[in-house]
């Protein structure tokens, strides 16, 4: 499976990350991919009370990611995140270079990871690219971020691996050690 090289470490196992219905209870909390700690019960549950809430953990946007990649729309959360770490950067140079990369990733209609745009958007981008600033995707990651919400997360709370996690936090017999 071919990674972005500014890809952030993923904190779901590999083994369900990318299949649709894959059962969590092969999610590991420990390892070189993998979160320090699962989330608690009370945190999955609150995924589902907004999208926000799910976007704001850090936890919850990789398991969210995970389900993106099950549904072959994981370059929206990449477009997303790179677009956060460009809002981040002061340093004009870097700005520069990150934009570029972010134009040849995601919007470029050449790019293999090309993000859904309407032609509105695009011709902002590309007015914008004439002088990058942190800003210059602001539009874009608006629209994709209203795609995920309206699109692909309604899905991914009725899906096994939320259900999972939920039922993972759900009250267990004593004879479980």
């Amino acid at each position: 499976m071919m990674q972005p090289p500014q890809e952030p470490p993923v904190a779901i196992l590999a083994a369900y990350a990318g299949a649709a219905a894959a059962a969590v209870p092969g999610l590991t909390w420990s390892g070189p991919n993998a979160c320090s700690t699962p989330p608690s019960p009370e945190e999955v549950q609150s995924w589902a009370q907004s999208f926000d809430k799910l976007m704001h953990s850090p936890t919850g946007r990789s398991v969210f990611r995970a389900f993106l990649r099950t549904e072959y729309s994981e370059e929206n959360m990449l477009f997303w995140l790179a677009c956060e770490e460009l809002k981040a950067e002061a340093n004009q140079h870097v700005v520069d270079e990150k934009a570029r990369l972010i134009y040849e990733d995601y919007v470029s209609i050449l790019s293999p990871k090309e993000v859904s745009l309407d032609s509105r958007v695009r011709e902002g981008i590309n007015r914008k690219m004439q002088e990058p600033s942190p800003h210059t995707f602001d539009d874009a990651q608006l629209q994709i971020y209203t795609l995920m919400h309206r699109d692909s997360y309604p899905r991914f709370l009725t899906s096994p691996t939320y259900r999972s996690l939920l039922l993972q936090g759900a009250p267990q017999s004593s004879s479980e050690a």
